[in-house]
């Protein structure tokens, strides 16, 4: 099989894409999905946040949400919101966001090229995050929430989907946060093989965002080993490296671990040098970090030659990590340790000194995002980064193509 290949995408019927495209599901919280789908009947987050046609206090993960998300797909191909397309195609995916566009293709990857590395990644997985997704695509027999992918310095790829989307885009949406969504489809067989030969060139291509929808798809392909070709890939769309933006992944704590605020300023002091800040600190480089604490601002920069150069020891959140989070709050498991929660940088700082103002975390520390160059760089070492190290913007849509597993 082919690094990527065509597929028949069930999508919007002609019209409808505005009323259908969502958030992914993994963005809102059930009670900000259940805003965001009031009034709209054919909000995808029906299907991928089920939960809100529940009661409010259901368990997201009980058998009943995922039966739900089931019988809402149902309903929305039934009543031809939802329509599959007759032929196999590929289809080209654009995001233009503050003026900045990144122009993808949306496929379907291959699940072994995936097991083999080929199809690279740079974060571990929660366990009940990964079962979420099996169950949910086992329910609805679909992929509908696209992987990330990231690729690197492919400019014929880049050629032809420029080509492909010179004329009116067959689905322009803009939503109310600026972010622009477009796609035309690809159904010509000349363009078709060109692009799955001009992929299937390169020597890898990286998972972005999206880590625990692959590895669901390749636990459903294992556990149907003996299903079409369809089952064994999983829906990604995939972009040219240099066009895509990561913000910074925020990090708030609930309690300074014993310590008051002028401990930890000291304690902070070993390593950094900490300045006070009249406004709030964006970072603007690995070794800075903004710091808001007892209702004020701080810059930290961290001293030179405590930072190691090696691909994961360079990045901003393996700084913090070493040097604050697990040796001063004790912090050892990121992924599980209730203390610590994670702010996208979608969300900018304002959300990160709300948090603290409100009493629900003692402190919140602002990093400078991950740059493109160094996940490239992790994946290609086979290393994993700390998890949540990257916060990519604008998100892609959930809606707008799903793969359905035949």
């Amino acid at each position: 099989m082919s690094l990527i290949r065509p597929f028949r995408a069930l999508r919007p019927a002609p019209g409808r894409a505005e009323e259908v495209l969502a958030p992914p599901y993994d963005v809102l919280s059930s009670e900000e999905a259940r805003e965001r789908a009031r009034g709209r009947p054919w909000s995808f987050l029906h299907i991928s946040k089920p939960e809100i046609d529940l009661a409010a206090d259901i368990d997201p993960y009980a058998d009943a949400v995922y039966a739900k998300a089931a019988e809402n797909l149902e309903r929305m191909v039934g009543e031809g919101v939802l329509v599959r397309d007759a032929v196999p195609g590929y289809y080209v995916y654009r995001l233009t966001r503050e003026g900045r566009s990144q122009t993808g293709l949306a496929a379907v990857a291959s699940v072994a090229d995936y097991r083999t590395n080929r199809i690279r990644k740079h974060e571990l997985t929660t366990p009940v995050k990964e079962d979420d997704r099996v169950r949910q695509i086992e329910a609805v027999n679909a992929e509908t929430g696209p992987v990330m992918i990231a690729y690197d310095d492919a400019p014929e790829v880049d050629a032809i989907l420029a080509a492909a989307a010179a004329g009116p885009a067959e689905v322009d949406v803009t939503w109310a946060d600026g972010v622009r969504h477009q796609m035309w489809p690809i159904t010509e067989a000349g363009a078709i093989d060109a692009l799955t030969r001009a992929v299937d060139s390169l020597p890898a291509i990286y998972i972005a965002d999206g880590h625990h929808r692959s590895a669901a798809a390749s636990r459903v392909a294992e556990a149907r080993k003996d299903a079409p070709e369809s089952v064994r890939s999983f829906l990604a769309v995939l972009f040219p490296a240099a066009e895509m933006t990561i913000l910074g992944y925020h990090r708030v704590i609930r309690d300074l671990n014993g310590m008051d605020g002028d401990a930890l300023l000291a304690a902070l002091g070993r390593d950094f040098a900490v300045d006070p800040a009249p406004e709030p600190v964006e970072p603007r480089s690995a070794g800075v970090f903004g710091m808001y604490l007892g209702g004020r601002w701080y810059r930290l920069t961290v001293r030179p030659e405590l930072v190691d150069q090696d691909p994961i020891g360079r990045l901003p959140i393996t700084i913090l990590t070493r040097r604050v989070i697990e040796p001063l709050f004790g912090i050892t498991d990121q992924r599980k340790d209730k203390r610590i929660d994670f702010v996208g940088g979608g969300r900018g700082l304002a959300e990160l000194a709300r948090r603290v103002d409100s009493g629900d975390k003692a402190v919140a520390f602002a990093l400078y995002p991950t740059q493109m160059s160094d996940l490239i760089a992790v994946a290609d070492a086979g290393e994993i980064m700390p998890p949540k190290s990257t916060w990519f913007e604008p998100k892609l849509a959930d809606g707008l193509v799903s793969h359905v597993l035949d």
